[in-house]
Protein backbone atom coordinates (compact mmCIF):
# COMPACT_ATOMS: atom_id res chain seq x y z
CA UNK A 1 0.00 0.00 0.00
CA UNK A 2 2.81 2.14 0.75
CA UNK A 3 4.28 1.62 -2.89
CA UNK A 4 1.15 2.37 -4.46
CA UNK A 5 0.53 5.51 -2.61
CA UNK A 6 4.40 6.91 -3.58
CA UNK A 7 3.08 6.23 -7.15
CA UNK A 8 0.17 7.94 -7.39
CA UNK A 9 2.11 11.08 -5.02
CA UNK A 10 4.88 11.20 -7.96
CA UNK A 11 2.27 11.35 -10.63
CA UNK A 12 0.30 13.90 -9.00
CA UNK A 13 3.13 16.28 -8.86
CA UNK A 14 4.44 15.78 -12.57
CA UNK A 15 1.13 16.41 -13.41
CA UNK A 16 1.38 19.36 -11.48
CA UNK A 17 4.59 20.75 -12.63
CA UNK A 18 3.43 20.03 -16.21
CA UNK A 19 0.81 22.52 -15.68
CA UNK A 20 2.93 24.81 -14.11
CA UNK A 21 5.38 24.96 -17.28
CA UNK A 22 2.45 25.03 -19.58
CA UNK A 23 0.67 27.79 -17.92
CA UNK A 24 4.08 29.61 -17.66
CA UNK A 25 5.01 29.08 -21.53
CA UNK A 26 1.65 30.78 -22.23
CA UNK A 27 2.46 33.75 -20.12
CA UNK A 28 5.59 34.20 -21.94
CA UNK A 29 3.74 33.31 -25.03
CA UNK A 30 6.67 30.61 -26.24
CA UNK A 31 4.06 27.86 -27.59
CA UNK A 32 3.44 30.66 -29.95
CA UNK A 33 6.68 31.62 -30.52
CA UNK A 34 7.64 27.80 -31.64
CA UNK A 35 4.67 27.66 -33.47
CA UNK A 36 5.44 30.75 -35.65
CA UNK A 37 9.48 29.50 -36.10
CA UNK A 38 7.91 25.75 -37.24
CA UNK A 39 5.86 27.56 -39.84
CA UNK A 40 8.39 29.73 -41.50
CA UNK A 41 9.46 28.17 -44.63
CA UNK A 42 13.33 28.67 -45.69
CA UNK A 43 13.81 31.02 -49.06
CA UNK A 44 14.36 29.14 -52.09
CA UNK A 45 17.43 29.19 -53.84
CA UNK A 46 17.65 31.78 -56.43
CA UNK A 47 17.84 29.96 -60.30
CA UNK A 48 21.27 29.91 -61.88
CA UNK A 49 21.93 32.22 -64.49
CA UNK A 50 22.39 30.42 -68.07
CA UNK A 51 25.91 31.80 -69.72
CA UNK A 52 26.63 31.23 -72.61
CA UNK A 53 30.15 29.73 -73.48
CA UNK A 54 31.48 30.18 -76.98
CA UNK A 55 33.87 27.17 -77.85
CA UNK A 56 37.76 27.85 -77.65
CA UNK A 57 39.35 28.27 -80.73
CA UNK A 58 42.25 25.73 -81.29
CA UNK A 59 45.91 27.34 -80.50
CA UNK A 60 47.96 27.88 -83.59
CA UNK A 61 51.52 26.58 -82.52
CA UNK A 62 53.24 27.60 -85.99
CA UNK A 63 52.82 30.90 -85.29
CA UNK A 64 54.48 31.88 -81.79
CA UNK A 65 54.36 35.03 -80.20
CA UNK A 66 57.85 36.03 -80.26
CA UNK A 67 59.53 39.71 -78.61
CA UNK A 68 60.34 42.53 -81.06
CA UNK A 69 64.08 42.31 -80.76
CA UNK A 70 63.93 39.24 -82.02
CA UNK A 71 60.73 39.23 -84.76
CA UNK A 72 63.02 40.02 -87.60
CA UNK A 73 65.38 36.72 -86.76
CA UNK A 74 64.31 33.35 -88.01
CA UNK A 75 62.77 31.26 -85.08
CA UNK A 76 65.04 28.92 -83.18
CA UNK A 77 65.77 25.46 -84.07
CA UNK A 78 65.87 22.76 -81.59
CA UNK A 79 66.12 20.21 -83.65
CA UNK A 80 68.48 17.83 -81.77
CA UNK A 81 72.55 17.47 -82.88
CA UNK A 82 74.45 14.50 -82.69
CA UNK A 83 77.49 15.43 -80.15
CA UNK A 84 80.73 14.33 -81.70
CA UNK A 85 82.09 10.89 -79.74
CA UNK A 86 85.07 11.19 -77.43
CA UNK A 87 88.10 10.14 -78.59
CA UNK A 88 88.23 11.81 -81.98
CA UNK A 89 89.94 14.91 -82.23
CA UNK A 90 88.62 17.48 -84.31
CA UNK A 91 90.41 19.43 -86.62
CA UNK A 92 90.38 23.40 -86.64
CA UNK A 93 93.06 23.68 -89.97
CA UNK A 94 95.63 24.23 -87.70
CA UNK A 95 98.95 22.13 -87.12
CA UNK A 96 99.25 20.65 -83.66
CA UNK A 97 102.59 21.95 -82.39
CA UNK A 98 104.76 18.64 -81.68
CA UNK A 99 106.55 19.38 -78.51
CA UNK A 100 107.63 15.27 -78.17
CA UNK A 101 111.41 16.64 -78.44
CA UNK A 102 111.14 18.54 -75.39
CA UNK A 103 114.50 19.02 -73.37
CA UNK A 104 114.11 19.20 -70.08
CA UNK A 105 117.37 19.84 -67.72
CA UNK A 106 118.01 17.94 -64.76
CA UNK A 107 118.38 18.84 -60.70
CA UNK A 108 121.85 19.45 -61.32
CA UNK A 109 121.88 21.76 -64.09
CA UNK A 110 119.10 23.70 -62.91
CA UNK A 111 120.78 24.40 -59.71
CA UNK A 112 123.90 25.49 -61.04
CA UNK A 113 121.94 28.05 -63.77
CA UNK A 114 120.18 29.25 -60.75
CA UNK A 115 123.22 29.82 -58.43
CA UNK A 116 124.85 31.68 -60.83
CA UNK A 117 121.94 33.70 -61.53
CA UNK A 118 121.80 34.54 -57.96
CA UNK A 119 125.60 35.44 -57.68
CA UNK A 120 124.82 37.98 -60.91
CA UNK A 121 121.92 39.21 -58.64
CA UNK A 122 123.91 40.04 -55.75
CA UNK A 123 126.08 42.11 -57.70
CA UNK A 124 123.48 44.67 -59.30
CA UNK A 125 122.96 47.66 -58.15
CA UNK A 126 120.31 48.06 -55.51
CA UNK A 127 118.75 51.13 -56.83
CA UNK A 128 117.09 49.01 -59.16
CA UNK A 129 114.77 46.70 -58.11
CA UNK A 130 115.49 42.94 -59.56
CA UNK A 131 114.83 39.31 -59.41
CA UNK A 132 115.99 35.84 -60.41
CA UNK A 133 113.48 33.62 -62.77
CA UNK A 134 114.20 30.40 -63.54
CA UNK A 135 112.61 29.06 -66.90
CA UNK A 136 110.00 26.29 -66.99
CA UNK A 137 108.76 24.14 -70.10
CA UNK A 138 105.95 26.56 -70.25
CA UNK A 139 108.21 29.29 -70.36
CA UNK A 140 110.16 28.83 -73.25
CA UNK A 141 107.34 26.52 -75.48
CA UNK A 142 103.76 25.41 -75.64
CA UNK A 143 101.64 28.37 -74.06
CA UNK A 144 105.14 31.03 -74.26
CA UNK A 145 103.37 32.91 -70.63
CA UNK A 146 105.91 33.96 -68.44
CA UNK A 147 104.37 34.61 -64.35
CA UNK A 148 106.46 37.20 -62.55
CA UNK A 149 106.91 37.12 -58.42
CA UNK A 150 103.45 38.80 -57.29
CA UNK A 151 105.31 40.85 -54.66
CA UNK A 152 107.38 42.53 -57.05
CA UNK A 153 104.25 43.09 -59.51
CA UNK A 154 102.53 44.76 -57.02
CA UNK A 155 105.83 46.78 -55.27
CA UNK A 156 107.34 48.54 -58.31
CA UNK A 157 104.70 47.32 -61.53
CA UNK A 158 102.23 49.60 -63.03
CA UNK A 159 98.70 49.01 -61.71
CA UNK A 160 97.05 48.31 -65.01
CA UNK A 161 97.75 46.84 -68.52
CA UNK A 162 101.05 48.11 -69.74
CA UNK A 163 103.90 47.28 -72.52
CA UNK A 164 106.81 46.68 -70.99
CA UNK A 165 109.95 46.67 -72.79
CA UNK A 166 112.61 43.84 -72.45
CA UNK A 167 116.60 45.04 -73.03
CA UNK A 168 119.18 42.20 -74.02
CA UNK A 169 123.11 42.63 -72.72
CA UNK A 170 123.48 43.56 -76.64
CA UNK A 171 121.12 46.45 -75.89
CA UNK A 172 118.31 45.02 -78.70
CA UNK A 173 114.68 45.49 -77.18
CA UNK A 174 111.27 43.33 -77.24
CA UNK A 175 108.30 44.96 -76.35
CA UNK A 176 105.80 42.63 -74.24
CA UNK A 177 102.53 43.28 -72.83
CA UNK A 178 102.37 43.00 -68.97
CA UNK A 179 99.05 42.13 -67.38
CA UNK A 180 98.70 42.90 -63.72
CA UNK A 181 95.91 41.24 -63.13
CA UNK A 182 97.65 37.67 -63.74
CA UNK A 183 100.90 39.08 -63.01
CA UNK A 184 102.88 38.10 -65.85
CA UNK A 185 104.42 39.23 -69.36
CA UNK A 186 101.86 37.81 -72.47
CA UNK A 187 101.91 39.29 -75.80
CA UNK A 188 105.59 39.72 -76.93
CA UNK A 189 106.92 37.02 -74.59
CA UNK A 190 107.03 34.19 -76.92
CA UNK A 191 109.37 36.50 -79.32
CA UNK A 192 111.79 36.83 -76.81
CA UNK A 193 111.92 33.47 -75.59
CA UNK A 194 112.37 32.11 -79.59
CA UNK A 195 114.58 35.07 -80.72
CA UNK A 196 116.94 34.15 -77.37
CA UNK A 197 116.55 29.98 -77.66
CA UNK A 198 115.69 30.13 -73.72
CA UNK A 199 115.73 26.29 -73.04
CA UNK A 200 114.40 24.68 -69.79
CA UNK A 201 116.33 25.46 -66.63
CA UNK A 202 118.14 28.43 -68.13
CA UNK A 203 118.05 31.30 -65.60
CA UNK A 204 117.18 34.65 -65.80
CA UNK A 205 117.48 38.14 -63.91
CA UNK A 206 115.27 40.56 -64.79
CA UNK A 207 116.16 44.45 -63.46
CA UNK A 208 113.55 47.17 -63.60
CA UNK A 209 116.08 50.46 -64.96
CA UNK A 210 113.08 52.30 -65.86
CA UNK A 211 109.23 51.64 -64.85
CA UNK A 212 108.01 49.77 -68.29
CA UNK A 213 111.45 48.49 -68.97
CA UNK A 214 113.39 45.55 -68.02
CA UNK A 215 117.29 44.71 -68.59
CA UNK A 216 117.25 41.16 -69.06
CA UNK A 217 120.51 39.14 -68.22
CA UNK A 218 120.69 35.16 -69.57
CA UNK A 219 122.21 32.53 -67.03
CA UNK A 220 122.33 29.51 -70.13
CA UNK A 221 121.46 25.97 -68.25
CA UNK A 222 124.48 24.17 -70.97
CA UNK A 223 126.73 26.31 -69.84
CA UNK A 224 126.99 24.01 -66.88
CA UNK A 225 128.23 20.83 -69.04
CA UNK A 226 130.66 23.35 -71.01
CA UNK A 227 132.25 24.37 -66.98
CA UNK A 228 132.18 20.09 -66.48
CA UNK A 229 134.02 19.25 -69.63
CA UNK A 230 136.44 21.92 -68.71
Amino acid sequence: MVARKNVVNYEDSRQKRLEENKKRMEELKLTVLAHSLRTISTPKPSPMKKVNRTPRKPVDLSAVRRSNRVADKPPANYKEVPIEPLGIRRSYGKSVRDLSNRVYASYEDREYATGRADELHSTLESDFPSFVKPMLQSHVSGGFWLGLPVHFCKSYLPKRDEVMTLVDEDKAEWKTRYLPRKTGLSGGWKGFAEDHKLADGDALVFQLIKPTVFKVYIIRVNEAEDSEEA
